[in-house]
């Protein structure tokens, strides 16, 4: 089994949500010195999340995740904030899940896509590079609730329409994505995050 690398290194990482089609997805760059919890933090700024519920990561039959998760005593965390994604991703290919929200249960894969050198990117705070789709409104019900979510936002006669279209403020674009937004959050959050543990 290959071993953590010696030297930092630059990770291009696309992170794509499990079950919607056509996929909602991004492309970020991150220090593989990047601890789990900072790495939580940017997955929450580029997709667009709120950070509002309990979210771990999981990879060969481990968790990892944070003190506030405790309230679940039965997950067996490991410490996010004491392990680098370098220790968890080693080489082209390697994958690992983010879920967020235990109710709506959401499922990222996050894939290793390619290993820079350090020098050649020069990188030491995430960049979002590239992206598809709005990420789904918070507490709208996991995968099928999205699903039944889009079908009635874009059917101006369903009966919940105005209902929805007022939860979910308006006007509603899913097909919507902006880098440069994304990279506004980013540069304007302290990297490395300092995490109370």
């Amino acid at each position: 089994m290959p071993t953590l690398r010696a030297n930092p290194s630059v990770y291009r990482l696309k992170i794509t949500l499990v079950g919607i089609e056509p996929p909602i997805w991004r492309c970020i760059q991150v220090p593989s010195t990047l601890l789990l919890c900072c790495l939580h933090d940017a997955i929450q700024a580029i997709v667009g999340w709120t950070d509002s519920h309990l979210h771990q990561f999981e990879k060969d039959g481990k968790n990892w995740g944070g003190p506030e998760n405790d309230e679940f005593g039965d997950l067996e965390l490991l410490d996010e904030s004491k392990v680098p994604v370098g220790k968890l991703l080693l080489v082209e290919g390697d994958s690992m899940v983010y879920v967020y929200d235990f109710g709506d249960n959401w499922r990222h894969e996050v894939v290793l896509e390619k290993i820079l050198p350090l020098d050649a990117a020069a990188i030491q705070k995430p960049v979002c590079l590239a992206g598809k789709r709005r990420c789904p409104p918070e507490d709208v019900g996991g995968v099928s609730g999205y699903q039944e979510f889009l079908e009635v936002i874009f059917e101006p006669g369903h009966e919940e329409f105005g209902h929805y279209r007022e939860w979910a403020g308006d006007p509603v674009h899913a097909e919507e994505f902006n880098l440069k937004a994304v990279n506004d959050i980013l540069e304007r959050m302290r990297w490395p995050k300092r995490h109370r543990r």
